[in-house]
């Protein structure tokens, strides 16, 4: 046990050096202990796929050390020697023991790893779903995330909230993935195996996590200009937690009314007479738009443009008013607004909470 928990921080040091950017670049906005190492695996799947990937690199590094010290020892003891005298040393021809030994061992170590391999994906891929699992609908977009949850009865946004798995009573989260445009790729490390989203075939995958907190990630499948800023977040959250988060977003958005100061109340005018309807949907109004984010609940996410900036009125307002700065290449024209339709604008997108 204190050599696997040795093994598992020594790899966990060695592939935060060597990860890739785009993944890199998910923790950014994720707080200090936000890891997207598969070796802190924090779910079933997740755990599984870190069991099989410490097989495989004992089985390598067994035959890396082997292969290495006959190498070392073979340049040592046949050296050349001065007192050599240049003639060949004795061939050997037609060893069957050799032949056999270096057939059948290579065809058992594949046999071997192959079997694993099988046995690993049959459980993580044909896991049956219990009848408390939580069912979500991952969709994705070019460059964003949609989540549908269709038990409760809404749609949400780039921030995917699940509940804890407790060992006592274990509740997974099924995932079912499809695509609005080209390839996707739903991968976050510590909780599963990425699993690729493809036009026009229906793919799924699940998680169980054990642990609460934010679990980061980001789409692994080349997808077009913004493809580094297609990051995942994922929340798992105590059951009373997800169950308030829920209560939340099946509200609609608030009507116009007293409450609402009269900036925030023209701007929901200004938000419904532009083009804004056209490619989003704020539940409560005349938005219905498919094309971009659900912003009924806009203000309660802590990042916009699926990941790529904190969610702060500052950004909120460059990312209307200028895309390119926050995500070059993003599908979200700017709107050149008057001064006066940004600012109440603005002043009612930060009311949806």
């Amino acid at each position: 046990m204190m050599l696997k928990s040795k093994l598992r921080h020594a790899l966990q040091i060695v592939f935060a050096v060597a990860s890739p950017v785009p993944v890199a670049s998910a923790v950014r906005w994720g707080p200090p202990s936000s890891s997207t190492s598969i070796f802190a695996p924090a779910s079933t799947p997740a755990n599984s796929i870190f069991g099989l990937s410490l097989f495989v690199l004992l089985i390598t590094g067994v035959i890396f050390v082997i292969v290495g010290s006959l190498l070392v020892y073979a340049a040592v003891r046949f050296r050349k020697r001065a007192s050599d005298d240049g003639r060949e040393p004795p061939q050997v021809y037609g060893s069957n023991q050799l032949e056999l030994a270096w057939t059948v061992i290579p065809v058992l170590i594949v046999v071997v790893l192959f079997l694993t391999t099988a046995r690993i994906i049959h459980a993580i891929q044909d896991a049956r779903e219990p009848s408390n699992a939580l069912e979500v609908t991952v969709v994705g977009h070019q460059f964003w995330w949609e989540y549908r949850y269709p038990k409760y009865g809404f749609v949400t946004a780039n921030e995917l909230h699940v509940p804890v798995s407790e060992p006592q009573s274990p509740t997974p989260t099924f995932l079912s993935l499809l695509s609005a445009d080209t390839d996707h790729s739903f991968w976050v490390p510590r909780l599963a195996g990425k699993t690729d989203l493809i036009p026009n075939h229906p793919n799924n995958t699940w998680i169980d996590p054990h642990k609460t907190g934010l679990y980061l990630g980001q789409c692994a499948q080349y997808c077009g200009t913004q493809h580094a800023k297609m990051l995942l977040r994922v929340y798992v959250q105590p059951r009373a937690d997800f169950d308030r988060w829920v209560r939340l977003q099946q509200q609609q958005s608030s009507p116009v009314n007293a409450q609402m100061n009269q900036e925030a109340a023209e701007g929901r005018r200004v938000f419904e007479g532009t083009a804004c309807i056209n490619c989003h949907a704020v539940r409560g109004t005349v938005a219905d738009g498919r094309f971009g984010p659900d912003l009924t609940h806009l203000m309660s996410r802590d990042t916009i443009a699926a990941g790529a900036a904190p969610n702060t009125p500052e950004n909120l307002r460059l990312w209307i008013q200028n895309p390119e700065a926050i995500k070059p290449g993003s599908l979200m024209p700017a709107m050149n607004l008057s001064d006066q339709d940004f600012d109440r604008l603005a002043a009612y997108l930060l009311t949806l909470r």
